[in-house]
């Protein structure tokens, strides 16, 4: 059965939600998902990680790399909106988004993402590189392949996700031509399949008893597999980290201390911590997990100052 048609089997005793108080271009932008910006954030990492965050030239490149990654992911989010009105309209908390609830018309959300779609790599290779244009555009026919059937495939759903996280880590290095290390892929491949494997793992426990108050593909991972995606995940990425914190690569460290092997310390426990979300199955979207616990909130910032010292080489 189709996930329309387990939705509409659920929901058709639900009402349609009436449209949402608020013009079109308010529509628009919830649409576009303002509280998902924060994992464009991540365009960040690489520049960070080879201590080249802070000149002017690499500011100006991240603040427009960040704004075009945006755009390109709001642009999934409208084709993905108006693609899955109908379901949404019989779901029981999908049907207040504004294209399901009619604030924004299924046609104006097709064009505005469409043309969001061909605008941002355009403006990509104007304005940056041939190579963030192209990183931009396998980003948008992969998540747009998606939308309309990868993510009906067992596994293959888990990949595209964490892919995205991976091109987002990958971006900025790419517009400021910085080489990507193999440690830093790793770790971040596998620490983005972490948390995507223990949001589904989360969703999967909430769902259970619920067949169809969530995504229907759900249905045919067990729990007991999602477990071992996350676990596994989790201890490929912290072996990957490890691994980067040890190899000096022949500098001899200079600083203080040698933040970089200390840093594994924060780096594991933060592992840990959210772990301890994907176990009670309470792992929901990454953001919310880290921005709502104080512990790992903290955990994070200790990691960012030793991670910061040890580039600094202080």
């Amino acid at each position: 059965m189709t996930e329309t048609a387990i939705l509409r089997q659920r929901g058709h005793e639900e009402r349609p939600a009436a449209p949402r108080k608020g013009g079109l271009l308010a529509g628009l932008l919830r649409t576009a998902r303002p509280k998902q910006w924060v994992k464009n954030v991540l365009v960040a990492a690489a520049p960070a990680a080879a201590g080249e965050l802070f000149s002017r030239h690499a500011l100006i490149q991240l603040a427009l790399v960040f704004l075009l990654f945006t755009a390109c992911a709001a642009a999934v989010y409208l084709v993905n909106d108006a693609r899955d009105a109908d379901a949404d309209r019989v779901h029981p908390t999908k049907r207040h988004r504004p294209v399901a609830a009619g604030q924004v018309p299924v046609p104006l959300a097709y064009a505005v993402g469409g043309g969001l779609a061909v605008l941002a790599p355009a403006a990509a290779l104007w304005v940056c590189s041939p190579a963030v244009a192209a990183l931009l555009t396998a980003y948008l026919g992969m998540q747009l392949a998606y939308c309309v059937s990868l993510k009906h495939v067992l596994v293959v759903d888990l990949v595209v996700v964490t892919t995205g996280f991976l091109m987002r880590a990958m971006i900025g290095g790419l517009a400021l031509g910085i080489p990507l290390s193999r440690w830093f892929l790793i770790t971040t491949g596998f620490g983005a399949l972490f948390m995507v494997s223990a949001k589904r793992y989360s969703e999967a426990v909430q769902m259970a008893g619920t067949a169809g108050a969530t995504r229907a593909l759900l249905t045919e991972y067990t729990t007991g597999y999602l477990r071992f995606v996350w676990q596994l995940a989790a201890g490929v990425a912290v072996l990957g980290y490890c691994l980067w914190a040890m190899e000096e690569g022949g500098v001899p460290h200079t600083s203080v201390l040698p933040w970089r092997q200390l840093s594994m310390v924060a780096f594991v426990l933060a592992i840990l911590r959210y772990a301890v979300f994907a176990d009670r199955g309470t792992a929901g979207e990454p953001e919310d997990v880290v921005l709502r616990d104080r512990a790992l909130a903290l955990i994070g910032l200790v990691w960012v100052a030793m991670y910061g010292l040890a580039v600094a080489n202080w």
